[in-house]
């Protein structure tokens, strides 16, 4: 367990917080909620250390481990491959092992008496709590599972660690974090470098991990299936709201009512009492009632409103009405050094599609909307419709803004029909307000410069808008205004985006680049997922069925009408089943004797346990090293014995699978 002791934090004359508290206990999943600007990220580095408090404010077990990944992060790297540099992630629990196994040697030797033994004692028992969850034996499995779920490949093992790009680093990171199975995980934005299929296997991963986590995202859906808990901060305090992030904004919104009611009570209050002592200052009859009611005043602890987001709407400048077809791909090509990156693309968007573009990082979405908008070549026809006027939003356009000019002009001169007020208000819902819309473009750092970009792009008037990952640098309320307003928008959007819960509002139709072919799905994308799990399930009948007609040893027989001879039919099932069963048996017979071993082991760890909870086991210094000794000798049976079973249940798994 963590705990926060009245956090207090000022930059200049600004609070950012005031007397913050709060406890993280072990099962807790704490999603970070605030508007810009409100410390969420600060308050996770003071968590993990890397911003130092003063002592005493943040408290935890010397047992309770703290990891932490940041939105953004440099590093150098060196020419490890990828394998090699995950397993770095079990080097300080390895050295655990070591040091436990060294300590039990120790305790072993010494005697009763001396002044060692309670120090290594009590650091034995710190080391077998942050060992706690570690499988140390099934190392390479673990790996595996993580960076495949992640969306490397087996090839990408291998790859020197220098060969990925930035966000597949930030894959890296993650994965290592996730290894090192800490007893609180704080995650600042993880999802904005992954693909769907990435997304909804952390997500899983995640609902499944045992220890603590905080999140700060803007990705309400992911928020809505990690968490539990919501922590608000707002105006340098933390509130805490029981549930995910949709629970707290119902909750928020309940609590905000009767806070403003309660607010609205007391300044009328003050003002009746400020009338009073206007009123009647001069007159000596009343100064009693006047004193009374300064004092009162005075005294009165006034109540403040929550921040709250100003109300923003926005609509896409009018642009002139295109033809019916709008963009049409028709058997495109495209590689990369000999590489076929897709085949045969085919499209037809139509005035007022609304499209997401989907696939695994690597698929080539990109790359196709690049071609869409005539930035990158292609062998097929690419047509733009009658009276179609494109805008394109990629992440590149960010370093081509000029440095020396500000964020408003930056906008204002894109934009055609609106005036300065109008840009104002567009630049606050991208979370620029107040004089930061004077800042130079060259001091803004890659996330402000983004949004900077995609103000820009969403002020020109056109009837066909391409945007990659326009969210990636929104918070959720900067989100609902775009997304409001594409949900309005009567031209055409094509749009890549991990983000489901602001695509989902708008889009009508799911483009998937998979495995080099593009299949259009009818839809959102609750849609298109509820197709391809159904998909997938069908495909995965088809093997199983495929694997069974090629283990069959003869082809079922026929009687003279064609008909299938029954008796045959059920002798080769009777065989199918006896050679499954001769496969399974070893692998079953291993699990169940590892289960009774378990058992047993587990049983003996509980005794071992009580005996080692009673206060008086200390005094009896002897008999207390022979109860440590045996308790670690069946902690370390217990784990090869986990080992030995997960592999037989593998097996099975793998075998019945088949089948």
């Amino acid at each position: 367990m963590l705990t926060i002791n009245n956090l207090s934090l000022q930059y200049g004359s600004k609070h950012l917080f005031r007397e913050v508290s709060g406890q993280i206990h072990a099962d807790d999943r704490i999603g970070l909620a605030g508007v810009n600007g409100t410390g969420k990220s600060t308050l996770m580095k003071i968590i993990t250390g890397a911003l130092e408090s003063d002592p005493g404010v943040i408290s935890r077990a010397s047992w309770f481990t703290v990891a932490y990944l940041p939105q953004e992060i440099s590093i150098e790297l060196g020419q490890r491959s990828l394998f090699d540099e995950a397993e770095n992630a079990f080097d300080e629990v390895l050295h655990y092992q070591e040091e436990i196994e060294k300590i039990s040697q120790q305790l072993a030797t010494l005697d009763q008496d001396s002044p060692e033994l309670e120090s290594l004692l009590e650091r034995q028992g710190e080391l077998q709590h942050l060992l706690e969850g570690h499988d140390i034996f099934l190392i390479r499995p673990q790996i595996e599972r993580i960076l495949f779920g992640l969306g490397f490949s087996k090839d990408d093992l291998d790859r020197p660690v220098a060969e990925f790009s930035g966000g597949w680093i930030m894959r890296l990171l993650l994965a290592k974090l996730l290894l090192q199975k800490p007893s609180l995980l704080l995650l600042d934005e993880p999802t904005n470098h992954l693909d769907l299929d990435s997304l909804t296997w952390m997500e899983e991963f995640l609902q499944q991990y045992q220890g603590a986590m905080m999140i700060i995202s803007h990705d309400r859906s992911f928020l809505d299936r990690v968490t539990n808990k919501t922590w608000e901060l707002s105006l340098g305090r933390l509130t805490a709201y029981k549930g995910n992030y949709s629970k707290y904004l119902v909750d928020k919104a309940q609590r905000m009512e009767l806070e403003r009611a309660a607010y609205e009570n007391q300044q009328a209050m003050i003002k009746q009492a400020e009338q009073f002592i206007t009123r009647f200052r001069a007159k000596s009859t009343k100064a009693k009632q006047v004193q009374s009611r300064v004092k009162q005043l005075e005294k009165l602890e006034r109540l403040e409103l929550s921040e709250t987001e100003r109300t923003i709407h926005f609509s896409f400048p009018p642009a002139m009405p295109s033809g019916r077809d709008i963009l049409q791909l028709d058997k495109v090509n495209k590689s990369f050094d000999g590489k076929q990156i897709f085949k045969d693309v085919h499209l037809n968007l139509q005035r007022g599609d609304k499209l997401a573009v989907v696939g695994v990082n690597g698929a080539g979405k990109t790359t196709l909307m690049k071609i869409m908008a005539s930035l990158e070549p292609a062998e097929g026809e690419i047509s733009l419709g009658h009276n179609v006027i494109l805008t394109y939003f990629g992440q590149h356009q960010a370093q081509e803004l000029y440095g020396e000019s500000s964020i408003l002009d930056t906008v204002y001169h894109a934009a055609q029909d609106m005036t300065v007020t109008k840009v104002r208000s567009l630049l606050g819902a991208f979370l620029f307000t107040g004089d930061e819309v004077d800042k130079q473009v060259q001091v803004l750092s890659g996330g402000e410069k983004s949004r900077v970009a995609l103000a820009k792009m969403l002020v020109k008037p056109a009837n066909l808008m391409l945007l990659d990952e326009p969210t990636n640098h929104l918070d959720i309320t900067s989100q609902e205004v775009l997304q409001e307003a594409m949900a309005q928008y009567e031209g055409s959007i094509i749009v890549i985006s991990h983000n489901r819960a602001f695509v989902n509002s708008f889009v009508n139709k799911v483009l998937e680049i998979r495995d080099g072919r593009a299949i259009l799905h009818e839809g959102n994308i609750d849609d298109y997922l509820a197709a391809r799990q159904q998909l997938d399930e069908e495909q995965l009948a088809v093997k199983k069925q495929e694997k069974q007609q090629q283990s069959g040893p003869a082809e079922v027989k026929q009687d003279a009408s064609g008909s299938v001879d029954r008796k045959e039919e059920r002798r080769l099932r009777a065989q199918r089943r006896q050679q499954l069963s001769s496969q399974l048996k070893p692998w079953k017979k291993k699990a169940t004797a590892a289960e009774k071993e378990i058992d047993v082991l587990e049983e003996r760890k509980g005794e071992l346990e009580t005996l080692m909870a009673d206060p008086d086991l200390y005094a009896d210094q002897p008999r207390w090293l022979k109860v440590n000794k045996e308790y670690n000798e069946v902690e370390q049976t217990l784990k090869r014995q986990y080992g030995v079973w997960e592999e037989a249940q593998g097996k099975i798994e793998e075998i019945e699978g088949n089948e």
